[in-house]
């Protein structure tokens, strides 16, 4: 079993790292102290859970978690600065915070370095998250010590519901080019400061939407809920 560290200081490390074209050392205190961070931690960019899952949820739900109180997000991996870079970019995700560990220190003194000898990978960290108030670990959250890569308890909605955050709806739109009703749904979702993902449609997909025939289409959390009007009166229940 991997050691909890709840109430314990991170360990003070060195991150060796590119701003540019320039190397720029960056300390633990620089991106603990005297703030509230979230950390999460993975076996390597460019891998297939962190790449789909793990850093795009907590991607999506960085002002949820600023509405929380939460200062910044780190991605840590053991990783050097260059990958770690590239990653971010290939990912969009520019308002998380990626801290390359590329000796493994961090992840050493955290008690976290494991082996992946048998993918080729060495030296590796075991997944997990945490929560870190003044370069205080509050709570952690760590995989289950079992074969593989278990991805059950570091992601972002775990974390979100340990701090009494509600989940924002997932909310879907198939759109086509010129149609005002799309930009009045788009609008009313701005108003409420709902995100969403928009999705160019084509009448061959339109056939295969349940009862629909025009734009936009609207699905929230999975749910087909209907175009325009549907959609207004659906934010109108909302608090």
């Amino acid at each position: 079993m991997f050691q909890n560290r709840e109430g314990q200081r991170v360990p003070e490390v060195t991150f060796h790292t590119r701003v540019g074209a320039t190397w720029k050392d960056v300390s633990t205190s620089d991106l603990f102290a005297g703030k509230t961070v979230i950390v999460f931690a993975l076996p390597g960019a460019f891998t297939p859970t962190c790449s789909s899952a793990h850093v795009p949820r907590y991607n999506e739900l960085i002002d949820t978690f600023r509405a929380k109180g939460v200062d910044d997000v780190l991605c840590v991996s053991v990783n050097d600065t260059f990958v770690m870079e590239a990653w971010k970019a290939d990912q969009h995700a520019d308002r998380i915070t990626f801290v390359p560990d590329g000796n493994g220190e961090f992840t050493e003194q955290m008690g976290l370095l494991v082996g992946k000898d048998q993918l080729g990978f060495g030296k590796r960290s075991w997944r997990y998250s945490m929560l870190v108030r003044d370069g205080v670990i509050e709570k952690m959250f760590i995989e289950p010590d079992v074969a593989g890569d278990p991805f059950l308890v570091s992601d972002a909605d775990t974390m979100l519901g340990y701090l009494g955050a509600t989940t924002p709806h997932d909310v879907v739109l198939f759109t086509k080019p010129g149609c005002g009703h799309c930009v009045r749904a788009k609008s009313a979702l701005a108003e409420k400061g709902i995100p969403y993902a928009e999705l160019p449609t084509s009448p061959r997909i339109l056939r295969a939407l349940p009862g629909a025939r025009t734009t936009p289409q609207v699905f929230v959390d999975g749910k087909h809920i209907g175009g325009t009007d549907e959609l207004v009166a659906w934010l109108g229940t909302l608090a």
